[in-house]
């Protein structure tokens, strides 16, 4: 169905596009996602399974939070604990728009979220058990690599703390569009969409829907009038 807004104002609009809002890539490695490939890779890395174990497993972690910590102090990357609830790539927007950045590296934001994480059991004698994931997942260490690639424009990579070291890689397809747009010396420029969210999100039955703007490039456009966001009804669902 063709957008009506765009029809309205047919007459007044450059041009379209039409493009992925968000791509999410979950990335892994398989041998760690089992109790048996986990072990064979402890073994890769430590020359044996000996030390395997749950304290080894949270020393391994604290590890990659310190030496994260020092790298980009070292590089002057800045790192930002969140709380929960924190939207971590407005808190990246917001950075770039106040920072003069590079391509590369420029923001880490670290929050707490469920990961997978084994739970190493040990025998009477000492000798290792089960290996068994945690139920429910636990709470860990999440950190988010904000990059700014000269392909993809602001770009996030999401890392668990905690082996076996989940990740995903979260790619804007209008930023991508920007990108290319500035490389063929295309003018771009951002508006306001309008789009719906619910709201209420811990009493789910007395939530409302309202109409709220959200940035979002688009092609430039000649004469759109404001709209101001504060003058929007409720829609009830």
């Amino acid at each position: 169905m063709a957008d009506p807004l765009a029809q309205q104002y047919a007459d007044l609009l450059e041009g379209t596009y039409d493009c992925v809002d968000r791509i999410i890539l979950n990335a892994y490695f398989p041998m760690g996602m089992n109790a048996g490939g986990f072990r064979c890779w402890w073994r890769a890395l430590h020359g044996s399974d000996q030390a395997l174990d749950n304290t080894h497993l949270m020393r391994m972690a604290g590890r990659f939070s310190r030496r994260l910590r020092a790298w980009a102090k070292a590089n002057h990357v800045p790192v930002e604990d969140c709380p929960p609830g924190d939207r971590k790539h407005e808190i990246a927007q917001e950075y770039l728009t106040t920072h003069e950045v590079k391509t590369g590296l420029f923001l880490i934001l670290v929050s707490r979220s469920p990961a997978l994480v084994w739970d190493v059991q040990m025998t009477g004698t000492g000798k290792l058990g089960n290996i068994e994931r945690k139920n429910p997942r636990p709470y860990v260490n999440h950190y988010h690599f904000h990059i700014l690639d000269p392909e993809w424009g602001h770009i996030t990579i999401k890392m668990s703390g905690h082996p076996p070291f989940g990740a995903q890689v979260m790619l804007n397809g209008h930023e991508y569009v920007a990108c290319q747009a500035g490389k063929e010396r295309i003018g771009f420029s951002k508006r306001r969409k309008l789009l719906y969210s619910y709201r209420g999100r811990h009493r789910p039955r007395e939530s409302r829907r309202h109409l709220v703007g959200t940035t979002d490039c688009r092609a430039a456009a000649r004469g759109l009038p404001e709209v101001d966001l504060q003058q929007l009804p409720v829609i009830c669902p």
